[in-house]
């Protein structure tokens, strides 16, 4: 609705200054983009470059051209066609453009270049970013209820810089919190050290955590006979 909005009154300004063009050519003289390419290029590594060269396959495709050259491609760029070469390049070593063929009903085989790669990868992207933050939020949840409380803002800070800049996952923090709480150390600087541990050892993963203490208590056991309580799932990070 907006758009035709916007559409109708582009064409008025066309009007009452006299320009060459009419709404009804606005209208027809459109391409559909996918909303999430325009949103999410830049999560699958893209540069805008890289997305413009996409928009004007998408142009081309519906003038008719299902492969244009290089050439066909930059004339309507500030690049130059080698560089068109090299992202039409990139965009398939990473396997988000492919080149496939059709027959057509009088039996001609066409070549055309097919996004469909891309905009899947940019649909998983976005369920995984959707799933990741529902992830986060129970995150929050899990560690409020352990605490008993509601977090303060320097504890949420502290979650967030987990999450953003160590690129802990939600399951890591959570394996953390699950020893902090056996260990009977709940507090942020105990679960802190803990992540802060496995990031230093290359941990990334519940298993790997788990494979880390079993190695761990082997090494314990053989520097000392004494009888010790059962450190399967955790042991104390502070006393390293």
């Amino acid at each position: 609705m907006l758009s035709h909005l916007f559409l109708l009154e582009y064409s008025k300004v066309g009007m009452s200054l006299n320009l060459p063009f009419s709404y009804q050519k606005i209208l027809v003289d459109q391409i559909n983009i996918p909303s999430l390419l325009i949103k999410g290029y830049h999560s699958l590594g893209l540069t805008e470059v890289d997305l413009m060269v996409i928009l004007q396959i998408i142009r081309w495709q519906k003038e008719g051209d299902l492969l244009p050259s290089f050439d066909q491609i930059a004339n309507h760029m500030t690049i130059n066609s080698n560089d068109v070469s090299n992202v039409l390049k990139k965009l398939r070593n990473q396997g988000l453009l492919t080149i496939d063929q059709f027959e057509d009903d009088q039996q001609v085989v066409h070549e055309w270049y097919s996004i469909t790669p891309l905009i899947e990868k940019l649909y998983e992207v976005d369920q995984e970013v959707t799933q990741s933050k529902d992830e986060e939020g129970k995150l929050f949840n899990l560690i409020e209820q352990e605490f008993g409380r509601a977090l303060s803002p320097i504890e949420i800070e502290t979650i967030s810089y987990w999450l953003d800049d160590d690129r802990f996952k939600p399951a890591l923090i959570k394996a953390a919190l699950r020893e902090a709480v056996l260990m009977g150390k709940l507090n942020f600087r105990y679960i802190d050290r803990i992540l802060n541990e496995w990031k230093k050892k290359g941990i990334k993963s519940v298993n790997e955590t788990k494979q880390s203490n079993q190695t761990h208590r082997a090494q314990s056991n053989q520097q000392t006979q004494k009888p010790k309580r059962d450190t399967s799932v955790y042991y104390n990070w502070l006393e390293e």
